[in-house]
């Protein structure tokens, strides 16, 4: 594995800060450090607030609110049979995501059970904790789980995000294709921007051996942090790839599409269960479009601009403003609640197992100040 340059940027301790130093054990007074650390929350909090007020609070052009009383009065579940779908769709799309990371770590003779376990704390944990500290604490605490060092993580959890950035950009840019509201131009970004992800992910998967000297000579003179950080993880991810083999790279890829395709099932089973009237593209559009609002820092859990992404999609692909306003709440509220419940039962199972009595913050604040 590629080993960590000198000047690699401390994750964990920009985490570490952002977390409220009042509730870690022994501390409870709120001094200046402490406040310090509560302002680093504001601006995801702030961000999640402005998406919130622009989706359901501000005054559109129609004279009317996002959030419509009467809309959220009459809503009500009138085709219950299709809230099993909902469940069994999460459960086939979550269980398709554990096994591309079972399949990523199967090198190393890591468990499906156990690859599974840490895959969904983490996404619990990045739910309720900021910066993503669920990811900090797979790539660290849960290295040992995996028979895994904390580099060989890292390189699985950065391609993992490059392979569902790059099959939600696929699944974008084809329901694109269909619905109104979509500018020439929207589309002419969007098809770009697949063709660039095709491409770098065709030329890792097939050329991951040939394209490490290239990378390394582009950012050979470079002393920016960033940049420098961005040529580690690129090469972490390289590694992991060339180390999988093309047929695995590829089996990854085709993983990751079954993934996102149970997902839109659920959002279809969701928006039939409540009578939500769209053309088919729409379910699709959403998952895409509302998984890609990730990208946005906000609060944990992405609340804000999931909902406006969502409820966009759903709009263009003609449901009703209102009605698709409180559709994104409820997938978000499942999603939420369904992950969390499960990655923190595993957490708690395993911490009983173990007979772990560390408080979490405290194993947070111990994990190491850099990345591997």
């Amino acid at each position: 594995m590629v080993e960590a340059g000198t000047h690699a940027d401390s994750l964990l301790q920009v985490a570490e800060d952002s977390l409220p130093a009042f509730e870690r054990p022994g501390v409870g007074a709120l001094t200046r450090e402490n406040r310090q650390n509560l302002f680093k929350m504001l601006p995801g909090l702030l961000i999640s607030a402005g998406f919130i007020w622009w989706t359901y609070i501000r005054i559109g052009p129609n004279g009317k609110r996002g959030f419509d009383a009467e809309t959220f009065h009459q809503l009500h579940v009138v085709a219950p049979v299709w809230l099993l779908g909902v469940v069994v769709f999460s459960v086939l799309g979550y269980g398709t995501r554990c096994y591309r990371s079972y399949a990523m770590l199967k090198s190393t003779g890591a468990k499906f059970s156990v690859c599974s376990r840490v895959f969904m704390t983490s996404l619990a944990a990045n739910n309720v904790l900021p910066l993503r500290i669920g990811d900090v604490m797979r790539i660290f605490s849960y290295a040992s789980d995996v028979n895994a060092t904390p580099s060989t993580v890292l390189s699985t959890v950065i391609l993992e995000k490059l392979l569902d950035v790059f099959s939600l950009a696929v699944l974008f840019v084809g329901t694109l294709q269909f619905g109104g509201g979509v500018s020439g131009h929207m589309k002419t970004v969007a098809e770009t921007g697949m063709i660039i992800s095709t491409v770098g992910l065709l030329v890792m998967v097939f050329g991951a051996q040939a394209i490490e000297p290239l990378l390394e000579k582009i950012f050979a003179g470079t002393q920016n942090k960033l940049l420098k950080k961005l040529e580690h993880w690129l090469l972490l991810a390289i590694d992991c790839m060339r180390q999988i083999g093309i047929v695995g790279s590829l089996m990854l890829v085709v993983y990751s599409f079954i993934a996102w395709a149970f997902e839109c099932f659920m959002y279809v089973a969701m928006a039939k269960s409540i009578g939500l009237q769209s053309d088919p593209v729409g379910p699709w559009q959403a998952t895409a479009e509302a998984n890609l609002s990730f990208l946005i820092p906000s609060s944990p859990g992405g609340i804000g601009p999931f909902e406006l992404a969502c409820k966009d999609a759903m709009t263009r692909h003609g449901a009703s403003p209102a009605a698709a306003a409180l559709y994104a709440p409820l997938v978000h509220l499942w999603l939420l609640a369904a992950i969390t419940a499960v990655g923190g039962g595993m957490f708690f199972a395993h911490r009983v197992h173990q007979a772990r009595r560390k408080p979490l913050l405290e194993e947070i604040e111990e994990l190491p100040g850099t990345l591997p």
